[in-house]
């Protein structure tokens, strides 16, 4: 991770409340605020056991939000995630019974295992902040945060995510295995009960709203938005890539890297912040040339190698 540097007070109170439960991540618990902050989503990548469903859960409890966790099944109907009208015959009427993704933080598990119809009903909420039932459009509760799962190394009876769907979410990060170490001090904190149990809310909901309203006034100089897009356009012609990034992929750059000034503390955004989240933004949208997959490079390298030949603008004197 980059230097350190003194985290925005709140945020520090909630990365030390996640870290009584998952240890050794203090980077994927960063990064996954910057994209609650920036209101984005994310999606976690990685094998099963590796604390996925658990950050996800601590770090509701932590802000005081309403959790909503919705197991994707083959069988998983849109109406399973959205909610559906009931008849109620004492009232003569149908009533709305809301479905989980009417939480205010909602963990999408293993979102891949189902059909695209019932994905894309998640989706729309996560794009529009809205859900269409029964020909009513409903707004979601605010803040609205999806961390969305899936497994790398079983995709028998699965669906892969397309590309336009996975430009919805504004990061994709990997958990990893964990340290000998923090490892070790896993075993000693579960030993007789989870720590998770015992986690209290350290700040509320309304303070959420707060601190994402307070990002939106990061101040980013054009110079960084020039950077931005320099970065983006760059990856339309990349020799290594045949699908570049959208400019939605520009916007969710700009509003990470004010996010992720924020929990640093700081009012204005540094090209280190441009350079250090673009990874996270950029490695699901693109797709590399069959040649550059077969000579073994990653998307990881070859982002890299974009961010390494980019021209920083400089603003000059007036």
């Amino acid at each position: 991770m980059q230097d350190t540097i003194l985290y925005h007070k709140k945020i520090a109170q909630v990365i030390d409340n996640i870290e009584k439960v998952i240890v050794g991540k203090e980077e994927v618990v960063v990064l996954s605020l910057t994209a609650l902050l920036a209101g984005g989503h994310v999606l976690l990548e990685d094998v099963p056991g590796v604390g996925k469903t658990m950050l996800v859960r601590t770090l509701a409890k932590s802000l005081d939000c309403d959790f909503k966790r919705i197991q994707f099944t083959p069988d998983l109907l849109p109406s399973d995630v959205t909610g559906v009208s009931i008849y109620n015959p004492k009232e003569m009427e149908f009533e709305f019974r809301a479905g989980p993704i009417f939480g205010s933080i909602v963990l999408a598990d293993e979102i891949n295992r189902t059909s695209p119809k019932t994905q894309s009903a998640l989706l729309e909420g996560m794009e529009e902040k809205k859900v269409t039932v029964d020909g009513q459009t409903l707004p979601l509760e605010q803040p609205f945060f999806v961390m969305a799962t899936q497994n790398p190394i079983e995709y028998e009876g699965t669906y892969p995510l397309p590309e336009a769907q996975l430009d919805r979410f504004l990061f994709k990060l990997r958990m990893g295995y964990p340290s000998f170490e923090d490892e070790l001090r896993m075993l000693h904190r579960t030993s007789q009960s989870h720590p998770v149990d015992s986690i209290e809310p350290v700040i509320s909901k309304d303070d959420l709203l707060v601190l994402q309203e307070e990002v939106m006034e990061v101040y980013i100089d054009d110079t960084m938005q020039q950077y931005i897009v320099n970065l983006v356009r760059e990856s339309r012609k990349h020799p290594d890539i045949f699908l570049g990034v959208s400019p939605r992929a520009s916007i969710a750059l700009m509003r990470a890297a004010k996010a992720y000034a924020y929990i640093k503390s700081r009012d204005f955004v540094l090209p280190d912040d441009i350079k250090y989240l673009a990874p996270y933004v950029m490695s699901h949208r693109i797709i590399l040339h069959s040649e550059a997959t077969y000579e073994g490079k990653t998307k990881e390298e070859v982002i890299k190698s974009l961010i390494d030949d980019t021209y920083i603008p400089i603003r000059r004197g007036e």
